[in-house]
């Protein structure tokens, strides 16, 4: 991805008429959570409040953690999971997962929850019409990790993937743990033999296996699906999504069973025209009540990940498949079928050639709005914005707030409507069009346009002309001609 060096931070693009207002929250890098108005102002900051990721509950609640477990011995592992008050009050506490023993710190009990969680009365995590999330009572969906030996699967041992609900006292009621469903996940031998290999081990902790990498959790809700005999969406049911394997799939809660399963293979018949789903996050049925419910909604972030035979991509067999952009898919999960997608093409970007100006090959995430509008998370680069279902940019925010990295990412950002924050009086809107960057300069730096200007006689040109690599419409067009 090539960016500028110098490029304005806050809200860029803010269209009030066509944008669905609201607060924004998100974790501002090495800052806290942070919440903003649709003109960028700061209106809270919840300092040192880490978020994996932040949510935003009815009045004024705020979700997050107060600490991550020492990378030394773990990876990812938040050590709790904490609601607080407007004023940063914990009023909700969980940690009570696993008791960690690691050389040179205390004893503790630990949540180790990663990357998602839900609250009981809500089914995604944002806002949705009539099911609010419960701030005083209510279980809790949470993703969380625990390091186990799965010679079945490999000798190495893995860091997995479990999702536990605990109610509100704190006690673990249920739990599900993704290697115990090898066998229903659908990897074919290539796959099975690079995993026992090497499990995506990293560098952290006890070097285990991070080999699923589930990266979302989220409640079916209600659904259409479900209320026309379709037992596979039974609202209790849970579809969570894993980067490392490419799949995305529900659990059906009631026998811990794989039900519905998209990957981790997309050559088959019935998924080739949807093409390769890479290293996705966030991937959760759109709750009822909201355009689009009951499709699937993904950020597809493309970059690499999957398992299989040794290519020229990958001599080991580990992230098989690569994609250098990133996609918004909404799918019907019976027919799947693509009923809406925001790509680099939708971006107004030339594909493939400059499709990486629309890439995130990691964290990042997609919120549908109630007016029909999506929020995207493109998280690599610190970019929130707001699309219609037409594809008009309405809103942009870009995160001034950089880590030890010079990175500026954002995880996940949720949009949440005024009143659930009744502290605040409701902001002013104020309007801001884009700039045409052809003629923003700097102070110092000269305007656009030659001093003098002489004609070349018999220049011809007839525009764009033929590039180097063809584009995907010229693709198109040699495939009609074919045909």
């Amino acid at each position: 991805m090539g960016h500028p060096t110098i490029y304005p931070t806050g809200t860029t693009v803010y269209n009030p008429q066509k944008a669905w207002n609201g607060y924004t929250i998100y974790q501002a890098a090495e800052t806290g959570a942070l919440l903003i108005d649709m003109n960028g102002r700061e209106v809270r900051l919840w300092k040192g409040l880490r978020g994996f990721p932040n949510k935003l509950f009815p009045g004024g609640y705020v979700l997050g953690s107060t600490s991550e477990r020492d990378p030394k011995y773990g990876f990812q592992d938040e050590t709790n999971l904490v609601q607080v008050d407007w004023d940063g009050n914990i009023v909700w506490k969980f940690d009570r997962y696993e008791y960690i023993e690691d050389p040179g710190h205390p004893a503790q009990w630990m949540a180790r929850q990663h990357h998602d969680y839900q609250r009981e009365g809500n089914p995604v995590g944002y806002y949705v019409p009539g099911q609010d999330p419960k701030v005083d009572s209510g279980n809790t969906l949470i993703l969380a990790h625990k390091n186990v030996n799965r010679p079945e699967i490999s000798d190495i041992e893995l860091l997995d993937d479990t999702i536990i609900e605990v109610d509100w006292e704190g006690n673990v009621i249920w739990e599900w743990a993704v290697s115990d469903h090898f066998e229903e996940l659908g990897f074919d031998e290539d796959a099975k033999l690079a995993i026992s290999r090497d499990p995506n081990t990293r560098g952290f902790g006890a070097h285990a296996g991070d080999w699923m990498h589930i990266n979302s959790a989220s409640v079916l809700g209600p659904n259409k699906f479900y209320d026309v005999g379709d037992e596979r969406f039974h609202p209790d049911n849970i579809i969570w999504d894993a980067r490392e394997s490419n799949i995305i799939a529900i659990t059906d809660k009631r026998t811990d069973k794989i039900v519905w399963k998209l990957g981790p293979d997309y050559s088959t018949e019935e998924t080739k025209h949807i093409g390769w789903i890479i290293g996705q996050h966030h991937a959760h049925l759109i709750p009822q009540g909201l355009p689009g419910e009951g499709n699937i909604l993904i950020f597809d972030n493309g970059g690499w990940g999957g398992y299989g035979r040794p290519n020229p991509e990958s001599v080991d067999g580990l992230k098989i498949a690569r994609r250098d952009h990133s996609r918004i898919l909404e799918i019907n999960p019976v027919t799947l079928e693509i009923e809406w997608q925001y790509t680099p093409t939708e971006a107004g970007f030339q594909a493939p050639l400059d499709s990486y100006r629309f890439y995130s090959p990691y964290i990042s995430s997609a919120q549908r709005l109630p007016n029909g509008n999506t929020l995207i998370t493109e998280g690599a680069d610190g970019r929130i914005f707001e699309v219609t279902r037409e594809f008009e940019l309405v809103w942009e925010y870009i995160s001034p707030y950089k880590n030890s990295r010079n990175s500026n990412m954002v995880y996940r950002a949720y949009r949440v409507p005024y009143e659930w924050v009744p502290q605040l009086e409701l902001p002013v809107e104020t309007e801001i069009t884009p700039i045409d960057v052809a003629d923003f300069r700097l102070p110092g730096a000269a305007p656009r346009g030659a001093i003098t200007t002489v004609e070349v006689e018999g220049t011809i040109s007839y525009g764009e002309g033929a590039l180097c690599v063809a584009r995907s419409d010229e693709t198109a067009q040699k495939e009609g001609r074919s045909q």
